[in-house]
């Protein structure tokens, strides 16, 4: 009889992070029924969908106000397919508004909670704690210095390693990737990043689309911007891109692999791009208001995980109104005009990068301590029954 698993993703980096987990569960095990939020590589996996994931793809303290009676309705969904299905064990990645107060329902249903990518509420928000102590059967933590901090707060947590680590890689050399896409070899190549969701997309593309405007202007390079599936090439038929940008859906470390400078929205790409050793220009907006209740809430020496694992500036941050086409042109051209600059963030990047590689796989260490949570399940029924 197959044994039910409730798992869930709110955006494309959880949906890497859960697909990858599934199958080194499946390697385990053949008997798990996967069902929940599933994104694009989780529904290849086999996870049946029970709620429209699109609608939880929103970022910001104010931008999110209006989504709201959209996104209870997804999280009511959720909740009753757990209700009726009774899973023997949830998961849940990432997007912590989200998923936390789903696993105080999932506790209270009596199914064990682990949450895989944990909350940074090292840098924000530190009252979320209380929540994971409580509701959480096991956090997965994937930077170093997190299981730490997480313990000492009482929080069961696990550090298993940086998927991406280990896992991310190019497929395809300089060549073939240029070949397959049209691009010019002889030309040098900046990727456009944008983002994940298609309203923090929104908000950064016309200070891009400027940038590359005044950067055409002074070097003969050309680019491409990078999509994930989940929002797809069709999305930008709206946006009137000028000519010069060609567009690819799905194949973000390819880009990454063989660009010269990424301009790359600050999230889960930045740190792509370094463990790809991309030279990258990082930058975020968000409405006026979010950003000044964030700037309260959050105690941080930077804003992009790359430069707060290597603990300095390795790569640029152009955060609100310091995103602007000006800027983003400034930091791309130094990059591209400069091998030296080029080369000194190259080998900043790499000691990011070796601070998050392991020995192991981290997803086989964590379908591991979910399947002893599968086990410690069973062998309780079975003694429940005798």
């Amino acid at each position: 009889m197959a044994r039910k698993i409730l798992i869930s993703a709110g955006e494309a980096s959880g949906d890497f992070y859960a697909a990858g987990l599934i199958e080194a569960l499946r390697r385990r095990r053949g008997d798990l029924d996967f069902f929940g939020c599933a994104q694009p590589q989780m529904l290849a996996s086999g996870v049946r969908p029970v709620m429209d994931a699109e609608k939880l793809g929103v970022v910001g303290l104010v931008e999110v106000v209006k989504h709201l009676p959209g996104i209870y309705g997804e999280y009511q969904k959720l909740l009753a397919a757990a209700r009726e299905e009774k899973p023997e064990l949830a998961i849940l990645t990432d997007s912590p508004d989200f998923h936390l107060r789903a696993a105080r329902r999932l506790h209270d249903m009596g199914i064990p909670v682990v949450y895989l990518v944990a909350p940074q509420a090292w840098a924000w928000r530190q009252g979320r704690v209380k929540q994971m102590r409580l509701n959480l059967r096991k956090l997965l933590c994937i930077f170093p210095f997190e299981e730490a901090w997480f313990r000492e707060r009482g929080v069961t947590a696990q550090y298993i390693g940086h998927p991406m680590a280990r896992h991310i890689a190019s497929k395809q050399t300089r060549d073939e990737f240029f070949a397959s896409v049209g691009l010019d070899p002889a030309r040098k190549l900046v990727a456009l990043l944008p983002g994940s969701r298609r309203g923090e997309i929104g908000r950064h593309l016309p200070a891009l689309v400027d940038a590359v405007e005044k950067i055409g202007r002074k070097e003969r390079v050309q680019f491409v911007l990078g999509t994930p599936p989940s929002v797809g090439r069709v999305f930008f038929a709206n946006h009137s891109l000028p000519e010069a940008i060609h567009v690819i859906e799905g194949q973000t470390w390819e880009l990454l692999a063989h660009c010269d400078v990424a301009l790359a929205a600050s999230g889960t790409v930045t740190m792509e791009a370094a463990l790809l050793g991309a030279p990258t220009v990082s930058f975020y907006r968000v409405t006026g208001l979010s950003w000044l209740i964030g700037k309260l809430l959050v105690d941080v020496p930077f804003y992009t995980m790359v430069n707060l694992v290597a603990g300095k500036r390795v790569i640029p941050e152009l955060m609100q109104e310091n995103m602007s086409g000006e800027k983003l042109a400034i930091e791309t051209l130094r990059l591209l005009q400069s091998p030296k600059e080029r080369d000194d963030m190259k080998r900043g990047l790499a000691e990011v990068a070796r601070v998050l590689r392991s020995d192991h796989d981290p997803f086989e260490v964590a379908a591991r301590i979910v399947d002893e949570i599968l086990n410690e399940k069973h062998e309780i029924s079975a003694n429940s029954v005798a």
